[in-house]
């Protein structure tokens, strides 16, 4: 087996990854994603102890211990691009040997959890909510950079497609599963459960107009009609579709849970958002 190239396995001059800042030792097995920065000391104040910190541009990482279980917490930033920096350099931490640089033969799976906020869709989503993303639908085209024949919902990206009128010139979508352990594990009643888009941007890409036309006006309208099997499209963000595509070829676990700090079909948005973080963020640490 040949070695991987430094030029592909980027390394720092201390031995670590070269974006996360990260060595092999510095992270558990179960990891939380959180986009911003600032939300990784939200979650890790909970710990009992923290063994480490590290930061290198938004990348904020703490590693510590909550009821004996040993978790990080990690910081992504905003969008498909960053989720693919962090996935694939949280994966040659576990399963690439930094020395020979070769792949281990025996590989590691990661238990990755993301707390994110979103806004609802549907109006019997309330604000105040706590959502399961059980799929996520991909419209940024991030893993079509890599061979993912096989691993996509070919039945949910056809009926996207075609309930949208989507447009070939964006690129196909890609539909992912959430891990189904995950799903079994983190279900309850406190927890509403459907669909999530994924896109590539914050404003054309969901549909914002401020000085350039979108390529489809009626987008979010389509979306928020959007249902197949038994779950509805329930949120827009811009991480989801990438971290369970990525799972799936790096065979990790991942799901996605969102605190709804808005929804859109009543105009409302929380009175105190941060409350309802801090529901989901215990509600994860206890799960994990």
């Amino acid at each position: 087996m040949s070695e991987i190239k430094a030029s592909e396995l980027v390394l720092n001059p201390d031995g670590s990854i070269y974006h996360l800042n990260l060595k092999p030792e510095h992270i558990a097995q179960n990891i939380i994603f959180v986009g911003d920065q600032f939300r990784v000391q939200e979650i890790s104040k909970h710990f009992d102890v923290i063994e480490f910190k590290t930061q290198k541009r938004e990348f904020v990482t703490h590693t510590g211990t909550y009821k004996g279980k040993r978790i990080s917490v990690i910081s992504t930033g905003i969008g498909p691009d960053n989720i693919d920096i962090v996935f694939n350099e949280l994966d040659a931490l576990v399963n690439i040997d930094f020395e020979t640089r070769q792949i281990k033969q025996e590989l590691t799976a990661l238990n990755i959890i993301r707390v994110g906020t979103s806004g609802s869709l549907q109006e019997h989503i309330p604000v105040g909510s706590l959502l399961m993303s059980v799929a996520a639908i991909g419209t940024d085209n991030m893993l079509r950079s890599y061979r993912s024949e096989g691993h996509t919902n070919l039945a949910m990206e056809d009926a996207f497609i075609q309930h949208t009128k989507w447009n070939a010139i964006k690129g196909r979508p890609y539909a992912i599963e959430a891990d189904q352990e995950l799903i079994a594990k983190f279900r309850s009643s406190e927890m509403h459960e459907g669909i999530t888009i994924t896109a590539g941007g914050f404003y054309g890409a969901q549909g914002r107009v401020l000085r350039i036309a979108v390529e489809d006006e009626m987008l979010n309208e389509k979306i928020d009609s959007f249902k197949f099997d038994t779950h509805k499209a329930t949120n827009l963000e811009m991480e989801t579709a990438a971290i369970y595509g990525l799972s799936k070829l790096l065979c990790h676990h991942s799901l996605s849970l969102n605190a709804i700090i808005a929804n859109r079909k009543n105009g409302t948005f929380s009175d105190n958002p941060y409350e309802t973080v801090e529901k989901l963020i215990i509600y994860t640490l206890d799960k994990i």
